[in-house]
């Protein structure tokens, strides 16, 4: 009988039974040190983000708001699995309670979805700063970026945790998940009940969060590519279309592996490959946002030396 089977030999499931990335005693002291690095990495950076652009009047734009917003959001998604994980690194048998499984899965659920709609916004915002700079100001004002992250937070909610606890998924038998971490589609392969309809409402519900942001996303960055393509300085032309790669390098990261995870035919068994891909959303994409939309950017980098010279003064 395989670890798994013995593991998830139960009729009652109260808790949840995370066989992680690996069993090797090493590799999961190496798993945990590279973790416990891009975690650290991923909240230092989003964090920073997050106080300088609160502190500082100059990031006070509808670019940083947006920013700002993403940078709390990977910070807490990196936040409601990673430090879990790395204690899990040194647990022979490793089990997270039913309750806090649910809460693990909704929350991830919601801030997934809200990054999602909040990286389509901030292509707009940048389609709107590149391709009518002139009117920027009064089409990007700040009712309606408020009204923007308002209606973000509120659809994030309504597309995420009603649909998930509307799901008929009756959970009485083996309690293995594998996964490092609640993942809602490693656990309802546990459901000894039909989650036929609840495999179409996802499916649905990835349309709308997933597809359709990506697709918009992709519409605008190409209008921005064909405006930046029109600028006559060459030194401006490559300065704007190595932001934009950059950009869209993060953004394909987080869309493509979730696209991969969510909007394809579910299999009955949860693989390795799709825990590897997990990673990738999960917590690659968090560490990579501030370095690749904050931290290279002048504004971001006079705000910290603003901030570090008000220190030193006092």
């Amino acid at each position: 009988m395989s670890n798994m089977e013995e593991w998830g030999n139960t009729t009652e499931v109260t808790e949840f039974v995370l066989i992680g990335l690996s069993r090797n005693p090493k590799v999961r002291a190496v798993l945990f040190f590279l973790f416990l690095l891009m975690y650290l990495v991923a909240v230092a950076g989003n964090g920073l983000i997050v106080v300088l652009i609160v502190m500082d009047s100059h990031l006070h734009t509808p670019m940083y708001f947006f920013l700002s917003n993403l940078s709390l959001i990977d910070v807490c998604y990196v936040t409601t699995s990673v430090p879990q994980m790395l204690a899990h690194c040194f647990t022979d048998r490793p089990t997270i309670p039913k309750g806090r499984c649910f809460a693990q899965m909704s929350i991830a659920l919601f801030l997934a979805v809200a990054e999602c709609l909040l990286l389509a916004m901030m292509a707009y915002d940048r389609f709107v700063a590149i391709c009518y700079p002139l009117r920027y100001s009064l089409i990007m004002s700040q009712k309606v970026c408020i009204s923007l992250a308002v209606s973000l937070w509120s659809s994030s909610f309504l597309l995420t945790i009603v649909p998930f606890f509307s799901m008929q998924a009756r959970l009485c038998g083996p309690n293995v998940v594998n996964h490092f971490k609640c993942e809602l589609q490693a656990v309802l392969k546990l459901a000894c009940s039909n989650t036929q309809a609840s495999g179409v409402s996802m499916m649905i519900t990835s349309v709308f969060t997933l597809l359709f942001p990506f697709s918009f996303v992709l519409v605008t960055y190409g209008r921005i590519g064909v405006a930046v393509l029109r600028i006559r300085s060459p030194q401006g032309r490559s300065k704007a279309l190595s932001t934009c790669g950059s950009h869209l390098a993060v953004v394909g990261i987080f869309y493509g592996t979730m696209l991969a995870m969510y909007l394809r035919p579910q299999a009955k068994t949860f693989t390795d490959k799709e825990k590897v891909v997990a990673v990738f959303y999960g917590v690659v994409t968090p560490m990579l946002n501030p370095m690749i939309y904050s931290l290279r950017n002048r504004d971001v980098k006079g705000a910290l030396w603003r901030a570090i010279g008000r220190k030193v003064e006092e």
